[in-house]
């Protein structure tokens, strides 16, 4: 069978907005930020309550270029998760700003605990979605239906389990806003083919001793960002 060109190019521009902010985990949004920067359809645009620096949950710091009132009507929104995530859920300028966009995007995709800030604005009620593995009781509590897929699709929601998962979501994101050729050809050139070098990298493959080590991580992380949050 003949394989399809590549759609390189074709279409209007579209614009991916990602909202950043303090404790964001950085690899949630670079993930996608590589695949979906890869096609020239796309103008990917960083936006926050406010232009400037944000810092992630250590030390690099990235640029929103745009505030949320300057992207009204971005046709994809790709809302990443980490520790920041909890500040967000009451915070009612982005929820109203993500409610907004959410009327005429094309796709509302999020990454890890990014399903969280789409089930606070009330995206996500009775819908199945995935969200990082520590995160799905509380998921739940926000109206979504957790499963344990890398990737679900709802429609035009997208969730992707977490951080890396993002990566395999904006392929199939790719795929949908060009061709599947395309997207492969995205997938080769940025070399994604995992190979870990451990079969731990879900809770049912590390059994019940790892997934308590990691819970008790992820629990002292949280408060080591709200302690610093608070400050």
């Amino acid at each position: 069978m003949d394989h399809q060109q590549p759609q390189w190019g074709s279409g209007k521009i579209l614009q991916v907005a990602m909202p950043i902010f303090k404790g964001v985990t950085t690899l949630d949004f670079v993930g996608p930020y590589e695949v979906l920067n890869c096609l020239p359809n796309v103008k990917v645009v960083f936006v926050s309550h406010s232009a400037g620096l944000y810092t992630d949950f250590g030390t690099l710091s990235i640029q929103a270029t745009a505030s949320f009132d300057q992207v009204p009507k971005p046709d994809i929104v790709v809302v990443p998760g980490g520790i920041g995530t909890l500040a967000l859920m009451e915070d009612e300028t982005f929820l109203q700003w993500l409610r907004k966009v959410h009327e005429t995007s094309l796709y509302t995709t999020s990454v890890c605990t990014g399903s969280l800030l789409l089930a606070a604005a009330g995206l996500l009620n009775g819908l199945e979605a995935t969200t990082h593995w520590s995160m799905y009781d509380l998921l739940a509590s926000l109206g979504a239906k957790p499963t344990k897929d890398r990737v679900v699709r709802q429609g035009k929601i997208i969730t992707a389990a977490g951080v890396s998962s993002g990566i395999d979501m904006a392929l199939q994101l790719a795929a949908l806003i060009t061709d599947e050729t395309t997207a492969q050809v995205v997938q080769l050139f940025i070399e994604y083919d995992p190979q870990p070098p451990f079969n731990c990298g879900s809770p049912d493959k590390a059994g019940p001793e790892l997934v308590a080590k990691a819970t008790a991580y992820v629990q002292k992380q949280s408060q080591r960002f709200m302690d610093q949050f608070n400050e």
